[in-house]
């Protein structure tokens, strides 16, 4: 029985202030709190509440025939206690019905995999223990920051505990292979690769409300007959959450597009499942090997969109360059302000325009903007790290004494 797995991105970028030179060593707030607030409200309203609320509907008709995933990161959640709370607590009810997996990510959405083990590790192991500490589940399957994956953050999440890891069904490297199959990875062979079929995903996401579209409209048993016309043991349809409700509003009927599936999908003789629960019915049917990374991200779904330019570089090699400091003051502040540094999204600001990747989704007036932007907010960032060792050294010292006396 062909298994089809339903996993939901949630992810809030957030905004940080318009910073200028002027204003260093003056403010260190670098958030814009009434930006964030707005848009984790809108989120809230527009996707996140009508979306939980139909998902838990689906689960009081259809029992544990019924089963999503959510990815969702730990800096997400903290924009949800802050600003919507309410969405928490419905996913909190949902997860107690037992029909729903909580996928483990890293805790700032970050790119660490790509350049520090350390604080790769790190982040995974924070972000377990926040799922673990609101929903009351451990997670079992991994997907990485918007998907990203080699071979090599395969191994390192294997060595963290997770044996089954969802990324993308990249044509580039599955060749003539269908997503629609577990795969081995190539280093660790006892952890089993998922893959988005992005065919399938992307249609929901970006043509759903185009009229412009041959197949518009898309129904949900013309979405089920895909499905099931499609070769292999399991799709995994993966997209971000606010594809209800956002991207697609609600006056084009996607809402109840999503009421109709799970009817047209097990009408075919086909079952939901988890990301788990498939990886655990399904073996894998070969190796797949992804010597470089990729991602869900642009036609080439590479790392590109994020560190495909010198000023992307620059700023992602300082940001990392800071860490020991962090490290060392270890303050709680500070280490929030680190996480929230590190999110994708900061790079993805800077992405040149000719790659189209910051287009239409930015807060910022061009690539060059968002650099000084972030690099301004860095640099104080930098100095107060400065100013904060330099005056823990004195209290250590005096500490020292006392106990020697």
């Amino acid at each position: 029985m062909k298994t089809v797995c339903l996993n939901f991105q949630v992810s809030l970028p957030m905004t940080l202030k318009r910073y200028r030179f002027f204003s260093m060593g003056l403010d260190h707030n670098y958030l814009d709190d009434t930006a964030n607030r707005y848009a984790t409200q809108r989120a809230a309203r527009m996707s996140y509440l009508p979306m939980n609320a139909l998902v838990a509907s689906l689960i009081g008709e259809y029992g544990d025939k019924f089963k999503v995933s959510f990815t969702i990161d730990g800096i997400t959640i903290e924009q949800l206690k802050a600003h919507a709370p309410e969405v928490l607590a419905s996913m909190k009810e949902l997860a107690k019905t037992g029909c729903v997996e909580f996928v483990g990510t890293t805790y700032a959405h970050s790119l660490a995999s790509l350049t520090d083990k350390s604080e790769f590790e790190k982040q995974v192991k924070a972000h377990k223990k926040a799922i673990e500490k609101e929903f009351g589940v451990s997670p079992k399957t991994f997907c990485n920051t918007d998907m990203i994956y080699s071979d090599g953050i395969g191994e390192m999440t294997g060595e963290l505990g997770y044996q089954t890891i969802l990324t993308e069904g990249a044509r580039h490297i599955l060749g003539w292979k269908s997503p629609n199959y577990v795969y081995a990875g190539a280093v660790n062979q006892r952890q089993k690769v998922m893959l988005r079929n992005y065919k399938l995903s992307d249609d929901l996401t970006f043509k759903f409300s185009c009229k412009e579209w041959c197949e518009w409209p898309l129904t949900a048993g013309k979405y089920a007959e895909w499905i099931e016309g499609s070769t292999g043991e399991t799709v995994n349809i993966s997209v971000d959450y606010s594809t209800f409700g956002m991207t697609n509003e609600a006056p084009s009927g996607i809402f109840e597009f999503f009421k109709a599936l799970p009817e047209a999908i097990m009408s075919r003789g086909m079952e939901f499942d988890t990301l788990a629960g498939s990886a655990d019915k399904h073996q894998p049917v070969g190796v797949l090997s992804c010597p470089y990374p990729i991602s869900w991200t642009d036609e080439e779904r590479d790392v590109t969109a994020w560190l495909g330019n010198e000023l992307q570089n620059e700023a992602f090699s300082k940001l990392y360059g800071l860490k020991a400091k962090v490290a060392k003051l270890n303050n709680p502040d500070f280490n929030y302000v680190w996480n929230f540094m590190q999110q994708a999204s900061n790079f993805y600001y800077m992405a040149s325009r000719w790659l189209g990747s910051s287009q239409g989704n930015t807060p910022f007036d061009s690539s060059y903007d968002a650099f000084i932007n972030y690099m301004n907010i860095l640099s104080d960032f930098d100095l107060e790290l400065d100013a904060q060792l330099a005056a823990k050294k004195p209290a250590s010292r005096a500490k020292k004494a006392a106990a020697e006396k």
